[in-house]
């Protein structure tokens, strides 16, 4: 039994997919549908643009403010290796994927690339045969200039260098020998400095890589022009030795935190300041003393010799007679033997303290009888006594950097009493922080130090921020432009497809229409009810809940009036003999 009263709209369309698009795209009007082709093509590039930019590599710097020739020869072994490569906005640095840097670094190393636009001893491996000894001379000193170029380009203050070596022929003739001498280029980076010690440096390394080369002989220049090997010249001579200053730095710190770990379990740390001076003497002096003292106090005397002589000697006897023939005669030999009685103690030499005895002499130890000794006599005695020269040799070095006086200056903060009121500390507790600041910088009287303590508040300083607000942080500029970008192609995208492509396919593909009722004895009041609610229909589309919802209404309607009609209905879907 067929169901009668109720009318059903079908939905379902005839044709292909394919068709059944074509019969809803040809429902819009041209003007809509170029506006869906845009915006769909739009959210399909953005889409695929986004998704290609977020699987886009990180590039990184490989090499930058490299020479053209390295850069080529860097370029061409890339494209060997198969690696993507682009240049920064000023072209001054090759950039390649992040993960691949250290990697093609290495590589590019073993190829001595980048050679840094100077030429080192790789120069020396190709030698032709029957080069010139003067060919060979200048391709060592190009090289030497290289290697050294290099060296001092691993400074990090130092971007590029040039070296220029003057080394004269070498000769057997001393005066018409010359020495050595270098000159150095150096361009520095922006906002970069040497100090005395680096330009020190630079000199004796070029010194010592030439021999007979003096640090003095190289001469160091800035990008500017300006000789920056003076430095160290001009500051020696004015006594601003850094070293000297190192050193003077180091005691005063060294004195400070002494007090500041003495005072800080008393007063706490931040109530009190400490500050030092050290007066310290560089002044080097070498003293050498000789000193010779009398020695004439008796037992401090020493003999070192004595030599005493005596010595004593006759003239022989004058001729006497008369002048002539007979007195100028020989005398005549003796027949016989002269004798004459011996003398008591004669020849024998005489005691010391021995009294001379009449008639005889005593001289140089022996004493004798006047008769046997012609006359007259010539004695002779010298005595030569040397002692010992008292010498004291003093050699005096004054010892380097010796401090010369220390002051010190602490100054305290009041003291808070248990109710927070502030209050001068007593004379007792400042004299007691007197002497252990003595007792902390090794104070001397004799020296001349001094110590100075004083009790005020101090003055509440607020700390100004140093830390760069969220605003002016880089990493947050960079983390909130990217958010933006984001944010920016998230909405678009939803602008396109809530805006224009859902509200084109919503008209492209309606909602089907409710099941009309069934033709019924109602009144016009029903009709006028139903036209309302077409026109209310079509000016707002009703949701899948108040579709249902009208269904329901509908079928209660129709079960209402006429029920007979319903419960035939009923039975033929319980009967299951009955027929489609």
């Amino acid at each position: 039994m067929a169901a009668t009263g109720i009318e059903t709209t079908p939905v379902a369309a005839t044709g292909t997919p394919l068709e059944r698009l074509r019969q809803a795209f040809d429902q819009l009007t041209n003007q809509q549908k170029i506006l869906l082709m845009v915006a769909s093509a739009a959210v399909v590039a953005i889409l695929v643009a986004t998704s290609l930019w977020l699987r886009q590599p990180d590039y990184r710097v490989l090499f930058s403010n490299i020479t053209e020739r390295d850069g080529g020869a860097i370029i061409a072994v890339l494209d060997q290796m198969n690696i993507p490569y682009k240049f920064n906005e000023g072209g001054s640095a090759i950039l390649i994927p992040g993960g691949s840097v250290h990697e093609v670094r290495l590589r590019l190393a073993t190829q001595g690339l980048p050679k840094g636009g100077n030429v080192g001893f790789e120069l020396m491996e190709n030698q032709k045969f029957g080069v010139s000894q003067f060919a060979e001379q200048i391709n060592y000193q190009r090289g030497l200039e290289g290697e050294l170029s290099r060296t001092i380009q691993s400074i990090g203050a130092v971007q590029t260098a040039r070296v220029h070596l003057a080394i004269p022929k070498p000769t057997v003739f001393v005066r018409e020998e010359l020495k050595p001498s270098a000159a150095v280029a150096l361009d520095l980076y922006p906002g970069r400095m040497l100090d005395s010690m680096q330009i020190a440096g630079i000199q004796n390394l070029v010194a010592a890589s030439v021999p007979n080369l003096a640090p003095q002989s190289v001469t160091l220049i800035d990008q500017t022009g300006a000789m920056i090997s003076q430095l160290k010249d001009r500051l020696t001579e004015a006594g601003l030795d850094p070293r000297q200053l190192r050193y003077i730095g180091e005691i005063e710190n060294t004195a400070i935190k002494r007090v500041d770990d003495i005072l800080s379990p008393i007063l706490g740390q931040g109530n009190f300041r400490v500050q030092v001076a050290a007066d310290i003497d560089f002044s080097q002096s070498e003293q050498t003393a000789e000193t010779y003292r009398p020695n004439v106090t008796p037992p401090d005397i020493s003999v070192r010799s004595q030599q005493t002589s005596e010595s004593a000697s006759t003239m022989p006897t004058p001729a006497q007679g008369v002048p002539g023939a007979l007195s100028n005669q020989p005398p005549v030999p003796a027949t016989a033997p002269l004798t004459q009685p011996a003398v008591p103690g004669a020849g024998a030499p005489a005691a010391p303290g021995t009294p001379p005895v009449p008639g005889q002499i005593n001289a140089a130890g022996v004493q004798a009888s006047i008769s046997n000794i012609g006359q007259p006599i010539n004695t002779r005695k010298d005595s030569i006594l040397n002692y010992e020269v008292d010498r004291t040799i003093r050699h005096t070095k004054q010892s380097f950097g010796v401090i010369r006086r220390l002051t010190a200056a602490v100054a305290v903060n009041h003291r808070k009493d248990a109710k927070g009121v502030a209050k001068p500390l007593t004379e007792a507790e400042l004299r007691q922080i007197n002497d252990l600041v003595k007792e902390a910088i090794g104070f001397s009287q004799e020296r001349g130090d001094s110590v100075s303590v004083a009790n005020a508040p101090f003055t509440v300083i607020e700390k100004a921020a140093t830390e760069i607000p969220l605003w002016k942080d880089p990493e947050t500029l960079m983390l909130a432009w990217d958010f933006i970008k984001y944010l920016l192609i998230t909405l678009v995208v939803v602008y396109l497809f809530f805006m224009i492509i859902h509200p084109l396919v919503r008209k492209m593909f309606p909602p089907p229409p409710p099941p009309a009722p069934p033709a019924s004895e109602s009144d016009d009041t029903a009709d006028d009810e139903e036209e309302g609610a077409e026109d209310e229909a079509e000016v707002r589309e009703p949701t899948a809940a108040e579709l249902f919802e009208q269904k329901k209404a509908q079928a209660r309607e129709i079960a209402r009036q006429n029920p007979k009609a319903i419960a035939n209905i009923i039975k033929d879907w319980m009967n299951p003999n009955a027929g489609g």
